[in-house]
């Protein structure tokens, strides 16, 4: 996922350290009696690192020991995931879940592990919805706009992403999937270059975040669409949902909290309990806000359908455009 800026960073984190001191839990219970260790499969300063800080803020505070980030990117954070998987399933090493898991489980044909088997949810974390943005010089002004060009110029649309598989990419793909354009698609090691590009007119369609496009759309850089959310985002409130248009499409990155296979049930009720809470409290709120995201409170049996929906979803999409990676 892209990074963000740095001011944005800290802003967010800083707002996190600022969180009301709460009375930690009176507990029988022994867990937690240590550090917890929160794998994150992205690098730091990206929007999934800092949803990682800020909820391992939230219940190192609440909980009464650290929960420590630590960042394992790579392989589309296959790396991190594994490493979780292979951990002792006790409640002392979790894992910063997202929806590239979804992506993942059909994208790579040769992982070491069954995600929707080895990893048991806790809970949603936020929601983190895209925009469909085109360079200002196209024509297209609207979403109906964009499909009638792309079918009238078929092939000669280049559609930039932040990488091969990576969520951008596979909202492009869903694109294409539902309305039957035909776009190009142009893989970058991230969505940075991607967003040069786009700028400069190189390419000419992206999905990417709101956190890091909004302010290329407020100045005019960019061309906002639509939000790939099913409902319309806070951070953009007058901008259409892509549903509006091709009805059905909805799309966002995701991030929730997990652990491996055969934690406690204790545990994994007690984590879902403290994630819960946090987005209820209204400083966590906004520092998300921040980040283009929305609280998305979900127990672990909603948080396993979501991911065994996106699971589902994904696999059709990545099956019809014949991507794959090894």
């Amino acid at each position: 996922m892209a990074n963000i800026s740095r001011r944005t960073i800290l802003r967010v984190t800083a707002g996190a350290a600022a969180l009301p001191a709460c009375p930690h839990i009176a507990r029988a219970q022994a867990y937690p009696s240590r550090s917890v260790l929160l794998l994150c499969g992205y690098a730091a300063g990206g929007p999934t690192d800092i949803c990682a800080r800020l909820i391992s803020q939230w219940l190192s505070k609440r909980l009464g020991q650290q929960f420590v980030v630590e960042n394992r990117p790579g392989a589309g954070s296959n790396i991190a995931t594994e490493a979780a998987v292979q951990a002792a399933p006790d409640g002392y090493t979790l894992l910063l879940v997202t929806s590239s898991n979804a992506i993942n489980t059909t994208l790579y044909h040769r992982l070491n592990y069954n995600f929707t088997h080895d990893i048991a949810p806790i809970a949603g974390i936020l929601q983190a919805p895209s925009l469909l943005e085109v360079t200002p010089s196209l024509p297209a002004k609207s979403v109906p706009e964009l499909i009638a060009y792309a079918k009238a110029n078929p092939g000669k649309l280049d559609l930039g992403t932040a990488g091969n598989g990576s969520p951008p990419h596979m909202f492009g793909e869903l694109f294409k999937y539902m309305t039957g354009v035909n776009l190009t698609v142009i893989g970058y090691r991230g969505g940075g270059p991607a967003m040069v590009d786009l700028i400069s007119g190189q390419v000419q369609v992206m999905f990417e975040g709101i956190t890091s496009s909004i302010g290329y759309v407020k100045a005019g850089k960019l061309r906002a669409l639509a939000v790939t959310s099913a409902k319309r985002s806070a951070a953009l409130p007058d901008l259409p949902p892509l549903a509006d248009f091709v009805p059905g499409y909805d799309a966002s990155g995701w991030f929730g909290l997990g652990a491996p296979r055969n934690t406690p049930q204790p545990i994994i009720d007690l984590l879902s309990k403290e994630v819960g809470l946090a987005l209820k409290d209204p400083t966590m709120q906004a520092r998300f806000a921040d980040l283009g995201a929305a609280p998305m409170a979900m127990g672990p049996d909603a948080f396993g359908k979501l991911i065994a929906d996106d699971t589902a979803k994904w696999a059709k999409v990545i099956k019809s455009a014949n991507i794959h990676l090894d």
